[in-house]
């Protein structure tokens, strides 16, 4: 082996394990630092929010539709060539307004007819009549057999029933005559016309010539489930008029204001639902029909009724429970009877007491008795501090920087404190039940 070989391998041995202690130094000094970035490295950061004692507005949220009091669609009871429209389409139009006219003159033509068959019939009547009269004085004179009146009397009779069938048809001619004038058989508005000027309508016709849809007032149809239905027939048998107000998709922009109209009669097994029509004066017309709609129905408020976000409550094997949190800042898994929702709320009716604090977001990486720290997803990472070491109590750590948010979700009712570590995230996971 040549010399400057054995020189070279002490030098590479010692430049590898340099750069291998410069790299355990680097990683030892990278964690080091962590941890001192990092407070109290394992504990899991989670947004809170404190229990509230409240007078909870009740509400059921659900999904609804749109539809019209009255569909109906306009069609000719004739045949004929449409020769005149009278509407422009999506006009609002009023019952028994004139909609269209097809050609008339047929119809005429049938209706004199009519009425020429019904004259000539009459005048057979009333000679018939006379004949009859005065084969009866005849009779009488004994001039004449009384064979003779009997059959002028049943002639009498036949003619009778002509003319009342020749005015049948005089009737049938006219009608079909007024129904070449077609009509608006509700009021509301009128849609896209099916038929141009000039085609021959049919009475078979599918698509008819326009449809009409009634749209004040008009009405939204719903259905909740069936745990909600013990809870809406207690407030429906207090009031019949329970409010109900429609939400745009976003559930941000109420659009009307209406009442509870009807409860349908059974569940449906396949959903497990109960439908619900609610009906809306729809004056400025922000319904339409088949638009989707949030809806939500109000069954009152439940006095002092302690309340927490319902992202704070879990259901598991346990049944309902929520991670409140403790002095030492650990968490303690709580059974908790839950009560009725109060838009982004849930009524809590045992387990909880007003004051303590429980937690509504990092629920998913908490067990019982968890380390935890309050963190505020809207500011900085740089910003969050810390709980141990903290002096004051950790029930008054959610009343810095107070905030306050709507409690009935995006109904427009009363606001209450909330949390300020109450996270975006949350806060809109509650939003809509």
């Amino acid at each position: 082996m040549p010399k400057n070989v054995k020189l070279r391998r002490p030098f590479l041995i010692a430049i590898v394990s340099l750069i291998i202690i410069l790299v355990i130094w680097g990683i030892y000094w990278i964690v080091a630092k962590n941890r001192a970035v990092t407070p109290r490295a394992g504990a899991v950061a989670v947004g809170v929010a404190t229990v509230r004692m409240e007078d909870a507005p009740l509400q059921i949220n659900a999904l609804g539709t749109v539809d019209s009091t009255y569909t109906a669609t306009v069609r000719s009871r004739v045949d004929g060539e449409l020769v005149r429209l009278h509407f422009r389409e999506g006009q609002q139009v009023k019952a028994g307004q004139l909609l269209a006219e097809l050609d008339p003159r047929p119809f005429k033509a049938e209706l004199m007819q009519a009425e020429g068959q019904l004259m000539r019939d009459k005048a057979l009547l009333e000679n018939a009549r006379l004949d009859l009269q005065r084969y009866r004085q005849l009779l009488e004179q004994n001039s004449i057999a009384k064979q003779q009146v009997d059959t002028q009397a049943s002639l009498v009779k036949q003619y009778e029933g002509t003319v009342r069938l020749d005015q049948g048809n005089v009737d049938n001619a006219r009608l079909q005559l007024e129904y070449s004038r077609i009509t608006a058989p509700i009021s509301g508005r009128v849609g896209l016309r099916q038929v141009d000027l000039g085609n021959i309508v049919h009475a078979s016709d599918t698509n008819g010539i326009v449809t009409i849809t009634q749209e004040q007032p008009i009405n939204v149809f719903f259905s909740i489930p069936e745990v909600n239905l013990t809870q809406v027939l207690k407030a429906y048998r207090t009031n019949r008029n329970l409010a109900v107000s429609a939400w745009d998709r976003e559930n941000r922009n109420r659009l009307s204001e209406g009442t509870l109209l009807a409860i349908d009669n059974q569940l449906s097994t396949d959903t497990g639902t109960i439908g619900i029509k609610a009906r809306f004066d729809n004056a400025d017309s922000a319904l339409f029909p088949n638009q989707f709609v949030n809806v939500h129905l109000h069954l009152g408020s439940q006095p002092d009724a302690v309340v927490v976000p319902t992202v704070a409550v879990q259901l598991g094997k346990l049944g309902h429970t929520v991670y409140r949190i403790n002095d030492n800042d650990t968490v303690s898994l709580v059974k908790v009877k839950t009560g009725a929702t109060s838009g982004e709320n849930t009524i809590i009716e045992e387990g909880l007491e007003p004051g303590q604090i429980v937690v509504i977001d990092g629920v998913d990486k908490l067990r019982d008795g968890s380390k935890i720290r309050i963190v505020n997803r809207a500011i900085s990472t740089e910003e969050q501090q810390p709980a141990t070491g903290q002096t004051q109590e950790p029930a008054a750590r959610p009343a810095e920087n107070a905030k306050t948010e709507t409690a009935g979700a995006s109904s427009g009712e009363a606001k209450t404190p909330v949390s300020p570590n109450a996270t975006p995230s949350g806060h809109a996971a509650g939003g809509r039940q």
